[in-house]
């Protein structure tokens, strides 16, 4: 395999962990570009990036996917089962390696399956990946848990810093792993650049080890004020969230997001540095401080 997979392209680049890595791969300066991008698709992209508009057809993915190295996909929810064709068309396109949409839970957990089972197509992916492994075509999925810095400053991590409040579970107490955008944009380079160490694996990366209670410590230092707290329990939080998926309302998948780092519930593996082998050595990350992410990310909502 070559020594860096320099023609790239992504699908679910419009999305919100899509934007992130293709940023990444515009900043690296080394990867030629390509977005595959629905025909009937408004969505923007920077100037000067390559888009190849598609109508996802198996015909159509291998004619846009000839000369490519690598596929990543980053679509969400919706799309998560489509994947097995892109990686079909991927295979039939001589693409090298597949980075299937992870980039958050460890779907490989069962633990984590059974909180959020529309995860389980992620894990299909996997194992779809699996029996395709040959000297031709390889993967790599990258376990990132939620965005530590994304989830606090767009409060989907249950901390509103516009009005100083947050939710907390079962005391705060509890120890996980997070990671920072800008190290989930240096995984996914890392990926690329070294083909052979990375390929056929499922990397778990972290950019900080902490706990609900430690990050609204930061919140108040960084702020110099109180928060108000509103606590919960995982009990609570879970039946709230399937009682609002059985009535359609999407926003219960999000807080079972949340669970699979927050919930007081055995065997979820959600402190990665503690409980599966961290790939940051292999990828060339570095820990990271929880006090000086939280900085940054108030002085960005605060010059808004």
């Amino acid at each position: 395999m070559a020594s860096t997979l320099k023609n790239v392209a992504i699908i679910g680049a419009s999305g919100d962990v899509g934007r992130i890595i293709l940023g990444a791969l515009l900043d690296a300066s080394s990867f030629n570009v390509t977005i595959l991008s629905r025909s009937s698709s408004e969505a923007s992209f920077p100037p000067g990036v390559t888009v190849r508009k598609t109508d996802f057809s198996s015909a159509d993915l291998q004619t846009a996917l000839k000369g490519q190295d690598a596929l990543i996909s980053a679509v969400g929810a919706t799309a998560f089962g489509e994947q097995k064709k892109f990686i079909d068309a991927a295979i039939q396109a001589g693409v090298p390696r597949f980075i299937p949409s992870e980039f958050s839970a460890d779907t490989l957990n069962d633990e984590v399956l059974a909180l959020l089972p529309l995860f389980r197509q992620k894990k299909d992916v996997i194992e779809y990946l699996k029996s395709k492994e040959s000297d031709s075509f390889t993967w790599t999925g990258v376990a990132s848990s939620c965005l530590f810095d994304w989830g606090i400053g767009n409060g989907f991590l249950g901390y509103d810093i516009a009005s100083r409040s947050a939710t907390i579970w079962d005391g705060g107490d509890k120890k996980f792993t997070f990671t920072n955008q800008k190290q989930l944009q240096e995984a996914v380079v890392s990926v690329l650049r070294k083909p052979d160490a990375t390929a056929n694996q499922y990397l778990y990366i972290s950019s900080v080890e902490t706990s609900q209670n430690e990050i609204l410590s930061a919140l108040k230092l960084v702020t110099s004020s109180e928060w108000t707290v509103t606590p919960t329990k995982t009990q609570d939080e879970v039946s709230a969230a399937i009682a609002k998926l059985g009535k359609g309302d999407f926003s219960g998948a999000l807080t079972l997001v949340r669970a699979t780092t927050y919930a007081d519930i055995p065997g979820m593996g959600s402190n990665y540095a503690k409980d599966r082998e961290l790939a940051n050595g292999l990828l060339g990350l570095e820990e990271e401080s929880v006090e000086e992410t939280i900085k940054k990310v108030v002085d960005a909502f605060v010059s808004k």
